[in-house]
């Protein structure tokens, strides 16, 4: 129940009748949902096969792509919104992608999963990488190659020129306004260029 609510509140944050650009859509069901519910249109960008097969199923527009080749085959401003959820961590050129995310999009939305939640670092304090139903990989087969925090990334926006419009956190699929580094499992920010 709590992805199908994190699923809600992302959507919540995504103008209806936006023209939206999914990056790392897996399945393609966040953006079948902003067709259907909120009259969006767009594509997703999959590099899974299996999933580019669930979007097509699905009705979902989709390019197979590999992130780390960049955006560059759409246009300054393509989009009014630009999805960046649950991919950051897994990219080797994070700053690159972000600058992208905000250069195609007249907005990005982006999450990930917060390493400083109280869990983690307990975790942590105990000798132990953390391994959590949002981090559910051990350490050394893990498909993250980076970890971060809901301040590190507030950090990175300032450094890219990028304004945070909104930022919470996610804990079991309920938005956490209070204390997100500490108390929310996933970081959440919605941002424009600055």
């Amino acid at each position: 129940m709590s992805e199908r609510r994190e699923l809600e509140v992302i959507a919540e944050l995504v103008p209806a009748g936006s023209r939206v650009l999914d990056l790392g859509c897996g399945d393609g069901a966040l953006l079948a949902h902003l067709c259907e519910k909120k009259g969006c249109s767009g594509y997703g960008i999959e590099i899974a096969d299996a999933n580019v097969l669930a979007c097509a199923r699905r009705g979902v527009n989709v390019i197979q792509l590999n992130l780390e080749e960049g955006l560059a085959l759409f246009d300054d401003a393509s989009f009014d919104v630009v999805l960046q959820l649950d991919t950051l961590q897994h990219l080797r050129n994070t700053e690159k992608m972000l600058r992208e995310t905000a250069r195609v999009g007249r907005l990005g939305i982006l999450s990930f999963p917060n390493f400083a939640h109280w869990q983690n670092r307990f975790s942590i304090l105990r000798g132990r990488m953390p391994v959590t139903k949002t981090l559910p990989y051990q350490w050394y087969d893990t498909p993250n190659i980076r970890v971060g925090t809901h301040t590190d990334f507030e950090v990175l926006a300032r450094k890219n020129g990028l304004r945070v419009l909104d930022s919470f956190g996610l804990h079991r699929g309920q938005p956490v306004r209070r204390m997100p580094n500490l108390l929310a499992t996933v970081a959440v920010f919605k941002f424009e260029r600055g």
